[in-house]
């Protein structure tokens, strides 16, 4: 079984409450598992969305679609706090969210303004996530490091069923991080090789850790371009994610699926045999609902 959960490159925080509720209809509709959203406080000229805000503004748009967040900012919060809002996140939405964190760094300038040094972002991290961990699985909580002094407190109601906790970033760390506090990785940037060689690494650095019962739940999250051939799909893409990195498109280009469903089915088809089950996409096309169609049939012939 292979899940898709998409977002047009457009995002949905531009249309009214009408459109984004069609939208998540037409996500549903074909065949698609979920929405995903980023996460910037800052990013760059200031842009940004909050992906926890989002979402709880796009779960009532649809009643059972997935609402997949990554990657958020973590180190730019506190755990406490996010704690709070994603237990009621799964308050309106239960069993739908996945969280999946990271911990940013494109724009140096967007952890700087947060109150944070960019030089401890991982430690800081590491931290918010075992007081997240253990807040959202109901405990009480008492932490004290370099950058929290908690002592005993709770989140009630803690999410029930639990919000899978996946880890994204490329880095030897953040795979490390996965392995010692996720229910994932959330990859991207890379082969098939490479991803199934990290799920092994989570796996070995999960029970060196004492973690023997982790259910993974590893995700692959690629921009996509769609269309009708393979210089459109080229197009479409090379154009979106160049006005959003500020970089060319030959950067990125050797691990970009773009073409028609199948040409897009066919460059995935290898992640798939290597053990990938779930995708989130940036869907590029010439519109909204051309990409959410060729999403769905890039699902069928995944699926088939």
């Amino acid at each position: 079984m292979v899940r898709i959960g998409v977002v047009p490159a457009s995002g949905l925080g531009d249309v009214d409450v009408h459109e984004r509720a069609r939208v998540m209809h037409a996500i549903a509709d074909a065949g698609l598992d979920g929405v995903l959203q980023a996460d910037h406080v800052s990013f760059r000229n200031g842009s940004g969305t909050d992906a926890i805000v989002m979402m709880a503004g796009l779960s009532g748009a649809h009643p059972t679609l997935g609402l997949h967040i990554g990657v958020y900012l973590l180190p730019l919060r506190h755990p406490v706090t996010v704690a709070r809002s994603l237990a009621t996140l799964a308050q309106l939405a239960p069993g739908r969210v996945v969280f999946g964190v990271g911990i940013g760094g494109e724009d140096r300038h967007e952890v700087e303004v947060c109150g944070v040094d960019p030089r401890t972002r991982g430690r800081r991290c590491d931290a918010s996530l075992e007081v997240l961990r253990a807040l959202l699985a109901g405990d009480t909580v008492s932490h004290h490091d370099e950058f929290f002094d908690i002592d005993e407190c709770r989140i009630v109601p803690a999410p029930s069923p639990t919000i899978p906790v996946l880890v994204g970033g490329r880095s030897d760390a953040a795979v490390r991080r996965a392995g010692r506090y996720g229910d994932g990785w959330l990859g991207a940037w890379c082969s098939a090789r490479r991803f199934a060689e990290v799920a092994d690494t989570c796996d070995q650095i999960a029970t060196a850790s004492g973690r023997t019962a982790v259910v993974w739940r590893h995700k692959y999250q690629p921009w996509v371009g769609l269309g009708a051939t393979r210089e459109d799909a080229r197009e479409h893409v090379a154009t979106a994610m160049r006005r959003f990195y500020g970089l060319p498109f030959e950067a990125f280009e050797k691990y970009t699926p773009y073409g028609t469903p199948a040409d897009v089915a066919e460059a995935l088809a290898p992640y798939v045999a290597a053990g990938v089950h779930e995708f989130d996409m940036s869907l590029c096309a010439a519109d909204t609902d051309a990409a959410i169609e060729m999403a769905g049939e890039v699902k069928r012939l995944l699926t088939a």
